[in-house]
């Protein structure tokens, strides 16, 4: 049932979005050139690799010791804001990849750090909205974001995905948590003391899977 749902909801939203996508597109093109796509391998269910697509809101790197902040657009900004970056990830869903709602995807360098407990976060397909992100987002430490996505995991229903609907909706609205302390996302923990590094510093990839320098 809950697959049925994802497919009817994700393909109606793709079609009824569709020119707010293609407007979205076009002013990615224009401020940010080419490709309009990011592509990032992430973990989905069971830990399966799979290819997310979103729109992109960085300007590519000039040099390597360019900072995310040095790279962010206003335009960018304005995107991440409204959610409107996370509109391919219909595309996602429709594929199987990705449910409407559930922990959100990390990044397989992150994922192979995951002791028993955390792991038990790949039980359900990831999703473009979730129960963390509607309770702090990326203000939050990666811990407190798992166990959050635990908890959804183990109580999760249709009330509560509505509920998660509805305060994605308002978040829409009212962003909050779109980054963490001082404008930076942090990285997932290492039991050296180190972290992953977050999602937005991960390279760009072209349609073709090349890097973007």
């Amino acid at each position: 049932m809950r697959r049925l749902v994802d497919v009817l909801v994700a393909g109606v939203g793709a079609v009824v979005l569709a020119p707010v996508m293609v407007l979205v597109a076009v002013l990615v093109r224009w401020q940010l050139g080419s490709p309009v796509l990011f592509r990032q391998q992430r973990s989905g269910l069971g830990g399966r690799e799979f290819t997310i697509v979103k729109f992109r809101t960085m300007r590519p790197s000039r040099h390597n010791a360019e900072s995310d902040e040095e790279r962010d657009t206003l335009l960018g900004r304005r995107l991440r804001a409204a959610s409107l970056d996370e509109l391919p990830q219909l595309v996602n869903v429709l594929r199987g990849d990705m449910s409407l709602i559930g922990p959100r995807p990390t990044l397989p360098e992150q994922v192979v750090h995951y002791d028993r407990h955390q792991r038990g976060r790949l039980a359900v397909r990831p999703g473009i909205t979730g129960w963390a992100q509607v309770n702090g987002r990326n203000s939050i430490s990666w811990p407190e974001r798992i166990e959050l996505d635990l908890w959804y995991i183990v109580n999760r229903s249709m009330l509560l995905d509505l509920k998660i609907l509805w305060l994605t909706a308002r978040n829409v609205i009212s962003p909050q948590g779109i980054t963490g302390a001082g404008g930076v996302n942090s990285g997932f923990p290492l039991p050296d003391g180190g972290s992953t590094p977050s999602h937005a510093a991960a390279p760009v990839l072209t349609a073709d899977g090349g890097r973007i320098p």
